[in-house]
């Protein structure tokens, strides 16, 4: 769904873990739904099972670089592109506005104008219609979610989750095969009118988990990263 402003879905796409982490961090504060991959295939699996309103992609990636990611992409999806590069000469602008991106920062830059960039370029995507969109779901074994819904199903059955399970299931599934520290999840649950200790957040991904997996001890899906933080990883 292609929207203008704060609910958009945004993808970050850079190998350089401190830049993907700040910039996610500044566009959650900034009331976006932000997802991160470091490098293009990561991309892709994230790409396969979640529809995002614009991507970040910076240009020099190890692998496959920013712009032939760039020019896959357009091939396939019409999904707005802004491509980040410490290169700023004119051809690698014209490189990157060729193979389909919609605008090009260089870095280094102030976040502020990114944010704007990224604005600029919502509003001029035109708005399509949510009932034109097949439901995106996740598969967790017998159960699957519906992303757009925030539901979660056991076949035709519908599992009923609490105000704050739900919650968790919409940020773990905006940030797919991503490590999320109890620090971030506190702030993604006070941010949606949820205050929380980080004791708190461990019994609830506890809860959770009595209702995700088949064995909550030994977790396939709802997964702990030890001194990290939690991460969904569905199939």
């Amino acid at each position: 769904m292609n929207v203008a402003g704060a609910e958009a879905h945004l993808l970050i796409v850079d190998d350089d873990e401190r830049i993907r982490t700040l910039l996610q961090k500044f566009l959650i504060r900034n009331g976006f739904y932000v997802s991160a991959a470091r490098d293009a295939a990561h991309a892709r699996r994230l790409l396969e099972g979640l529809d995002f309103d614009l991507i970040v992609l910076d240009v020099m990636m190890p692998g496959e670089d920013g712009v032939s990611f760039c020019r896959a992409l357009r091939e396939a999806r019409n999904i707005p592109i802004l491509l980040l590069t410490a290169r700023g000469e004119t051809e690698n602008r014209i490189a990157g506005l060729e193979a389909g991106a919609d605008d090009y920062l260089p870095k280094p830059f102030e976040p502020k104008e990114l944010l704007l960039r990224i604005n600029a370029i919502l509003r001029r995507v035109p708005v399509t219609a949510a009932a034109d969109e097949a439901p995106k779901f996740l598969s967790l074994g017998p159960l699957r979610y519906d992303i757009e819904r925030g539901e979660l199903w056991a076949e035709d059955r519908p599992v009923r989750l609490t105000a704050t399970e739900a919650q968790l299931m919409r940020i773990f599934s905006t940030r797919l095969g991503e490590v999320v520290s109890r620090a971030a999840l506190i702030e993604d649950l006070a941010r949606g009118g949820t205050e929380t200790q980080e004791r708190a957040v461990d019994v609830q991904i506890t809860r959770l988990r009595r209702k995700l997996e088949a064995d909550p001890k030994q977790p396939r899906y709802l997964q702990t990263v030890r001194g990290a933080g939690y991460m969904l990883a569905p199939d």
